[in-house]
């Protein structure tokens, strides 16, 4: 209006269709500008590049609103003296349309970019933390192992059938840890069967100087937990309680679901005047640093002494 000199229904026709054939010409900037903003060229590169396909661009729109209006407007008679008074406005309106178009497109392909490096970010992370998980649960101590054998093959010449017992138990033992996806948790009823193998592997070493109860809540069962996560415990308290001690030492599990926790409970009793066998406190590290891994919190494990009674709680989130 303001070029033209006064109003005529020509603008809504006019106006209508170079939007509608800037919005394709739009759309197919697309390709030229995401191969020009493939990373490899530099800042200069890239302004030239876009300046020639907006010159380019807006050369292509004028030619194709020009011939469109003569074909929508057969009776506009005043046709070339309407494009000669809009002309400069058009080409100013293109270039700022352009320059939306080609902002917009810098905005999304930085938005996409920071999606695809925060999503890299997060799988180098998994990796790193699966990695991490990997190395802490190859720390297990493997002690108890090498004793085992010696035991069997003691018992080899005094005692063949005590040797049997403990091989078999000791293989359906090693048949759990080597069959379990090292990344996937199994139900607790699973990882407890195993502990109890561990433990009827060392009753047959220590026989009545070794006792265990369990008491595990029926809603307990089916909760999901880390392959291996409480071997250590129950290596420890055999470790530090048993090895040295003359009378029988009982250890006791408790599983219970406390607010928004499974909450372990392990104790054994041991004689204060015997001196365990020393660590070098791997084991319970080990723990820590898993549970740091898997719940990013560093405060699920805790360890007390009182009245010759050693406990170990441990709570492990519901969800």
């Amino acid at each position: 209006y303001f070029a033209y000199g006064r109003f005529s229904v020509v603008f809504i026709v006019d106006g209508g269709l170079s939007l509608l054939i800037f919005s394709g010409i739009g759309l197919s900037l697309w390709y030229p500008f995401s191969f020009f903003n493939n990373g490899k060229s530099g800042p200069v590169a890239i302004i030239t590049n876009l300046t020639l396909t907006g010159a380019l661009s807006i050369l292509i729109w004028m030619l194709i609103v020009r011939y469109t209006l003569q074909l929508a407007l057969p009776g506009f008679t005043d046709l070339e003296n309407y494009w000669e008074s809009t002309f400069l406005y058009r080409i100013a309106t293109g270039v700022f349309i352009y320059f939306l178009t080609v902002l917009s497109y810098f905005l999304f392909l930085s938005l996409t970019r920071l999606s695809e490096k925060k999503a890299r970010e997060a799988r180098l992370e998994s990796l790193v933390r699966e990695t991490e998980l990997k190395m802490l649960r190859s720390q297990i101590n493997p002690h108890f192992l090498f004793n085992s054998l010696n035991s069997i093959s003691a018992l080899t010449l005094s005692e063949p059938e005590k040797a049997r017992e403990m091989i078999i138990k000791l293989s359906d033992f090693l048949r759990h840890v080597v069959s379990q996806p090292e990344n996937k948790p199994v139900p607790l009823s699973y990882e407890i069967e195993n502990i109890k193998r561990y433990l009827e592997i060392e009753k047959v070493r220590f026989g009545s100087k070794l006792e265990f109860v369990f008491d595990i809540l029926a809603d307990c069962a089916d909760r999901l937990i880390s392959v291996l996560l409480l071997q250590t415990l129950y290596e420890n308290a055999v470790k530090h309680g048993v090895y040295e001690s003359v009378e029988p030492i009982t250890i006791n599990t408790t599983v219970t679901l406390v607010n928004d926790f499974v909450e372990f409970k392990i104790s054994n009793n041991f004689e204060p005047f015997v001196a365990g066998k020393k660590g070098a406190g791997i084991g319970i590290s080990n723990i820590r640093e898993r549970l740091r891994l898997l719940f990013n919190n560093t405060d699920l494990l805790a360890i007390s002494k009182k009245d010759n009674i050693f406990e170990v709680l441990l709570k492990i989130p519901r969800q």
